[in-house]
C-alpha cells in the first residue's frame, strides 16, 4: 500500500509539479477549492467546510495554499487575505483531523524566507536568526506558528517548515514576469538593483519537499533558497545574457515602483540573502546552484 499524501494549495506552480516527482511513489490527494479529478477533493478556507473523506487514511500533509504575495496591491482587505489563506486553512486542516482522530507522520508547511524581514543588508540569515517586523515577517511568523499548532497538539509526530526564496520557473511566478520585457529590449533592474534575490529552481524546491517527505530527521524550520546568492541587477543581466539579448534602459525607479504597487513596491526593492547550509548539512543537494544553469535549463527554448 502506497502512503497517502495530501496536498493543499492544488493549482499553485509547485503543487503541480511536485505531483509530478512524486506522483507514482505516493497515492496523491488535492484539496481544491472546485473539484475536477478523482482525486481531488474540495474545501473551502472562508467558509470552513473542508470533505473529510479527503482525511482518510492520509499519512502526510504537504500545505502549499495561500494567496500570491504579489498578485496585487496590498490593501487592508488583500492583507487580512493573505494571512488567512494560510493561517485559516491549517486551522481548518487542524480541526478537521482532530475531530477525526488522524494523526499524521508528518505536517510540511510553506513558508517564506521573508520571515527575516524585507530589507536590503549585509547580513545572511540563517534560520537561527530572528523574525523581522514588517508586514511579510509577520505573515510569516503567523504561518509557521499554525503549522507548529500540528506537533503541539500532538496531530503530526514532526512538522517542517520550508521557507522559500523566489522559485525561478518560466511558466509561473517572477521570471516568466521578467522575460518578456527582455526579449523585447525595455528590461532593467528595478530600483537601486542591489537588493538581493534569493532563488531557487523549481525542481530543486519540489526535490526540498521530497526531502522532507522521505527524512523522518527533518524537523523545523530551512531555508530553500539556492547556495549562489544574486541581486536584481544580477538576476536581470543573467536572464538577458541566456536569452542573448541586450539590456538598454536605465533601471526603473523606485518611486514608479512605489506608485504603481504601493507598499508591495518594498518586497520588490529590498531583499537580504539566506543561507542554505542547514538544508545541505541535511543531505540534499542542489541540482542548479548555480544562476545561470539554472536559467539555461529553464530558458533554452525561450530563445
Amino acid at each position: 500500500m502506497k502512503e497517502i499524501v495530501l496536498i493543499t494549495g492544488a493549482s499553485g506552480m509547485i503543487a503541480r509539479e511536485l505531483v509530478k516527482r512524486i506522483g507514482n511513489e505516493y497515492d496523491i490527494r488535492l484539496l481544491t477549492r472546485k473539484k475536477e479529478r478523482n482525486n481531488e477533493y474540495e474545501w473551502d478556507i472562508q467558509k470552513g467546510t473542508i470533505d473529510e473523506s479527503s482525511l482518510e487514511n492520509v499519512s502526510h500533509i504537504i500545505h502549499l495554499a495561500g494567496a500570491n504575495i504579489s498578485e496585487k496591491r496590498w490593501t487592508e482587505e488583500r492583507k487580512k487575505e493573505l494571512i488567512s489563506s494560510r493561517i485559516d486553512s491549517a486551522g481548518l486542516l487542524l480541526n478537521a483531523l482532530k475531530k477525526k482522530n488522524i494523526r499524521l507522520k508528518s505536517f510540511i508547511s510553506a513558508s517564506g524566507i521573508n520571515y527575516y524581514g524585507t530589507e536590503t543588508t549585509e547580513k545572511i540569515f540563517t534560520e537561527k536568526d530572528a523574525a523581522g517586523n514588517d508586514f511579510l515577517s509577520e505573515v510569516v511568523v503567523l504561518w509557521e506558528k499554525a503549522a507548529e499548532k500540528f506537533k503541539e497538539q500532538n496531530i503530526a509526530e514532526r512538522v517542517v517548515k520550508i521557507r522559500t526564496a523566489v522559485v525561478l520557473s518560466e511558466k509561473d511566478g517572477a521570471l516568466k514576469k521578467m522575460i518578456p520585457p527582455i526579449k523585447s529590449y525595455i528590461g532593467s533592474p528595478l530600483g537601486s538593483g542591489k537588493q538581493y534575490m534569493p532563488w531557487i529552481h523549481v525542481e530543486d524546491i519540489c526535490a526540498i519537499y521530497e526531502f522532507a517527505l522521505k527524512n523522518t530527521a527533518i524537523n523545523g524550520a530551512y531555508n530553500a533558497v539556492s547556495p549562489q546568492h544574486a541581486t536584481n541587477t544580477d538576476l536581470t543581466k543573467k536572464i538577458a545574457e541566456v536569452l542573448n539579448k541586450p539590456l538598454f534602459m536605465p533601471n526603473v525607479p523606485g518611486f514608479i515602483l512605489k506608485l504603481m504597487f504601493g507598499e508591495l513596491a518594498t518586497a520588490i526593492l529590498e531583499g537580504s540573502r539566506a543561507s542554505s547550509q542547514k538544508i545541505q548539512e541535511a543531505g540534499f543537494q542542489f541540482q542548479f546552484p548555480d544562476l545561470k544553469e539554472a536559467l539555461e535549463n529553464l530558458l533554452n527554448h525561450e530563445k
